[in-house]
């Protein structure tokens, strides 16, 4: 084993840890949660060495930097998830290699990807991102929809050819009510969800949670968390 997979094993190991005890300590199955490394400014070889270790869901938030490397790595079983706020320009390269899009966040976006998706001849995952800093009708400082808009979103997606609505994610606010307080912020974004699913019962996935606040996202009961840090390391990126 290189040290590089060697760092990364261990760094897995260590994150593995961490997500099992905090099921463990609300009372969760480990399997109730699914573990998205993020492999933002990472090169396609990390990538394959986190697939020989196990890592099935990956994530990116630059088109520029997923598009080459999603295309280095079409030979294995990942699922591809991209999680950076999306330009319409960009949608059609996104479609072509992403699984699911979760910072959908405008109606715009909608049209644009069901487009794409059906050109591709592909059904794409999209979950609607939630801005808990944005004010009503308005989008947040690092990309969502301001709570009241998540039903009309959500409506768009569910009507959209080529698209499947699957939930809800956020990241935690920098400003607003729940600046600093994480638990909190996921406990809203889950009463979001479960008001989601009443209507749209097939919209389970709740995504939330990254490195640092991964027990957090946990406790308050995401199916995925998005960690990059913690398993890659602090390093320079590719640019």
């Amino acid at each position: 084993m290189t040290d590089r997979k060697a760092q990364l094993a261990a760094n897995l190991a260590q994150v593995e840890e961490r997500i099992t005890s905090a099921c463990t300590a609300v009372g969760r199955k480990r399997e109730e949660v699914t573990l998205i490394v993020v492999t933002k400014t990472y090169p396609a070889s990390d990538v394959r060495m986190l697939h020989e270790l196990g890592v099935r869901h990956v994530a990116e938030n630059r088109d520029q930097d997923a598009a080459p490397k999603a295309t280095a790595c079409a030979d294995l079983s990942l699922t591809w998830h991209f999680v950076g706020q999306l330009q319409t320009n960009k949608v059609r390269s996104v479609t072509s290699y992403a699984d699911v899009v979760q910072s959908v966040d405008r109606i715009k976006l909608v049209t644009a990807l069901s487009a794409a998706a059906v050109r591709a001849e592909r059904e794409l995952g999209c979950l609607i991102q939630v801005a808990l800093d944005a004010e009503s009708g308005e989008r947040g400082e690092r990309g969502g929809v301001a709570p009241d808009g998540i039903e009309e979103l959500a409506a768009a997606v569910d009507a959209a050819e080529g698209l499947r609505l699957d939930g809800l994610m956020t990241v935690a606010p920098l400003a607003g009510p729940f600046a600093g307080r994480q638990r909190a912020a996921f406990d809203r974004l889950m009463e979001f969800a479960t008001r989601l699913r009443a209507g749209h019962p097939a919209a389970t996935m709740v995504s939330a949670g990254m490195s640092a606040d991964l027990e957090d996202a946990v406790a308050a009961g995401a199916t995925h968390v998005r960690v990059g840090t913690a398993v890659l390391g602090v390093r320079p990126g590719l640019g």
